[in-house]
């Protein structure tokens, strides 16, 4: 009804469902706080509770686009009342922050700000946006006292700049533009053919976080499948229930610093393969088989090398939730001889377009695994005179 609601801009009908799922909501206590509770939070999605929370956030954006701030703080604040410990609090507590700045209260909205920087379930863009706008909010006279992580946040990502013609300048439209060959082209297509050729020679898919959830599952398909208390109730699952919680890695911890190891250890080529070979078409959660061949998942493993690629992984199983999307663009390889091979990891943008917060808190997490990353800016080429 929400839904329905929202979509036929049926505004008392969307407020009327925001006080039911709000009244409703308050009277179950969702949160999960103790150790015994943690391991089973994974079933909190299917509760009343959560469908109610999932409604109510509903409503906050409702709410914002009318700049109805007041009210969206309200439920905001409930949210984060109740929910204790939830992977989303996150973007409710962002929310909160920039509402309460809407509204004129800049000393409250840092205050937000830096007690969600406290919050251990706060983490990745969400994390990233908070620093940034306590980094921003914090000037004197508010803050005298320069936070320990500004040195990390404006460290700089390396960028190129390249030129295109092109098909399209509207504001609100994905930009086009024509590619070397003449035929009409995305800025990503458009930078591949610049690192294919003056770019150094590169191939390369555009891929974001496809080609990395694929190689995860595969290199960690026995581990995902394993038998564990609760986790798979029906065998229609593509996943256990509690991947995207905090629970799956320390559940099977010594399982996946094993697997990790023999990541490290350069021995994910054949890993890979194996996994290839036995379930091929089997649905796993994040796994595309229609859209990743073999041979660009084997050349992906062998140039990212052992240690990064372990890295990864390991991030991906201890937060599959928070790290499972925001991934650059593009991954670029290229061979030296016949076994040994460089890549790079690009996020391309367009004239208008600038990073997310997710995006950037990937690209500098990558920079500290060890990855060659950089941000390819598309620029529109001058008219010539």
């Amino acid at each position: 009804m929400m839904d329905e609601s929202l979509d036929e801009n049926k505004s008392e009908s969307v407020l009327r469902c925001i006080k039911i799922a709000e009244s409703r909501m308050s009277h179950t206590k969702a949160s999960h706080s103790t150790a015994s509770e943690l391991v089973t939070a994974f079933f909190s999605c299917f509760s009343a509770s959560w469908v109610y929370s999932k409604v109510v956030f509903l409503g906050v954006s409702f709410l914002e686009r009318e700049r109805r701030y007041k009210d969206a703080i309200n439920l905001l604040k409930r949210l984060l009342f109740i929910f204790t410990c939830d992977g989303r609090r996150g973007n409710w507590t962002l929310r909160l922050s920039i509402d309460l700045e809407h509204m004129g209260c800049p000393n409250e909205s840092l205050l937000v700000a830096e007690d969600g920087l406290l919050d251990p379930w706060v983490r990745a863009g969400s994390r990233m946006a908070l620093q940034r706008r306590a980094l921003r909010l914090g000037k004197p006279p508010r803050r005298w006292k320069v936070p320990s992580f500004s040195l990390f946040i404006k460290r700089k990502i390396r960028e190129v700049h390249i030129q295109g013609r092109p098909l399209n300048c509207e504001a609100g439209i994905k930009s086009r533009f024509y590619g070397e060959d003449g035929a009409q082209c995305g800025v990503e297509q458009l930078a591949l053919q610049y690192y294919a050729g003056e770019g150094g020679g590169w191939q390369g898919v555009h891929t974001e976080s496809g080609i990395w959830l694929t190689i995860f599952a595969l290199l960690m398909w026995d581990i995902i499948f394993s038998d564990f208390p609760n986790v798979f109730r029906n065998r229609f699952q593509t996943a256990p229930l509690d991947l995207e919680t905090d629970n799956f890695y320390p559940a099977r911890k010594n399982l996946i610093e094993s697997q990790l190891q023999k990541i490290y250890d350069g021995m994910a080529e054949m890993i890979l393969i194996t996994s290839w070979e036995l379930y091929s078409g089997t649905a796993c959660r994040g796994v595309n088989w229609d859209r990743h061949s073999l041979p660009e998942l084997r050349a992906a493993v062998t140039c990212v090398g052992g240690p990064c690629l372990a890295s990864l992984c390991r991030h991906l199983a201890q937060d599959y939730r928070s790290w499972s999307s925001g991934m650059p663009d593009l991954l670029l390889w290229r061979f030296h001889g016949e076994y040994k091979g460089e890549a790079k990891l690009v996020e391309v943008k367009g004239p208008r377009d600038c990073l997310s917060e997710q995006q950037r808190a990937w690209l500098l997490l990558l920079m500290d695994c060890g990855f060659n990353t950089e941000v390819c800016k598309v620029n529109i080429m001058p008219l010539s005179t």
